[in-house]
């Protein structure tokens, strides 16, 4: 395809030679010509994209199965949050270690920003489904509050989180990280098997 469009600006540059009668412009464009399929190959030999590996190296990092040892708080929320459905007439979900990794690579994530997002949700979501058999997931986020109870009454108390907390999943983990300040970022996901 290169040397199609090349070929084409030749023979523009040609005609463009002849209109101005510029002496010898036309011998030294095909003289080039000749050396633009060796010099294209050099500059694709000679230069490296590293984009494709550098999206693996972030993919990597953001589907680790490496879960932390849980934390008291994430003991703590998890409890509150089986204390709610329970409540609620609903069955206590149980808590996964691969959920837990997926849950702690993204705070890991937000903590490394510092800011809260819900950025690579589909990454997440995609990996748990492929490899833990999840037919559905969601995902609960949140920043700064210090403890379990302050955290997850705020989730109740918004209807999009309550719909996570309350909805028709098998499985849950969370993962609280502390960011450089030492507020905390969280992340609490939930799947259907």
């Amino acid at each position: 395809m290169y040397f199609i469009e090349f070929n084409i600006s030749l023979t523009l540059f040609s005609k463009l030679a002849v209109i101005f009668t510029v002496p010898n412009l036309n011998n030294l464009l095909m003289k080039l010509s000749n050396y633009l399929p060796a010099l294209a190959l050099i500059a694709l030999l000679s230069f490296s994209c590293s984009t494709d590996s550098i999206e693996e190296e972030k993919i990597d990092a953001l589907t680790s199965n490496y879960a932390p040892e849980a934390k008291t708080i994430e003991i703590e929320i998890l409890e509150l949050l089986n204390n709610h459905r329970i409540s609620k007439g609903l069955s206590a979900l149980g808590n996964m270690s691969p959920i837990k990794a997926q849950a702690y690579n993204h705070t890991d994530y937000m903590v490394e920003k510092n800011e809260m997002s819900h950025d690579n949700f589909y990454l997440r979501s995609s990996t748990l489904k492929n490899n833990e058999g999840a037919i559905t997931v969601g995902e609960n986020v949140a920043f700064a509050y210090s403890s379990a109870e302050s955290v997850v009454n705020a989730w109740i108390n918004s209807d999009s989180h309550r719909e996570n907390i309350e909805g028709d999943f098998t499985n849950f983990d969370v993962s609280a990280e502390k960011n450089a300040d030492g507020k905390w970022f969280f992340t609490n996901i939930f799947i259907k098997k």
